[in-house]
């Protein structure tokens, strides 16, 4: 059984004990959350489809961290005129296990 759910802005294909990171979420440590935005799942070979979200079907996830990427360098650069500009950014994130998936 696995399930597509929309969490972010992004889509991910889960099944019962996957691990993902997802974008950082406003909840603790240890907490369980509820992801409602569930656009298809597939149970035993049948495929149900959403019109846009699979209606009464939720997943059940624990958080078990938050923390930051890897850094991306950002180098702006323009050629004869001494501009040069160095930035760095770490995307923050926050670290689910799948738990129960409900149809």
């Amino acid at each position: 059984m696995y399930a597509v759910v929309e969490t972010g802005g992004k889509q991910y294909k889960v099944q019962e004990g996957d691990v993902i990171f997802v974008e950082k979420l406003a909840v603790e440590e240890g907490s369980t959350i509820t992801l409602d935005k569930v656009l298809a799942i597939s149970n035993e070979g049948s495929v149900k489809v959403g019109t846009p979200v699979v209606m009464n079907a939720n997943i059940q996830a624990k958080v078990l961290g938050h923390g930051k990427g890897e850094k991306v360098i950002i180098f702006k650069y323009k050629p004869k005129k001494d501009f040069r500009k160095k930035q760095g950014h770490r995307q923050p994130f926050t670290k689910i296990q799948i738990e129960k998936i409900n149809a």
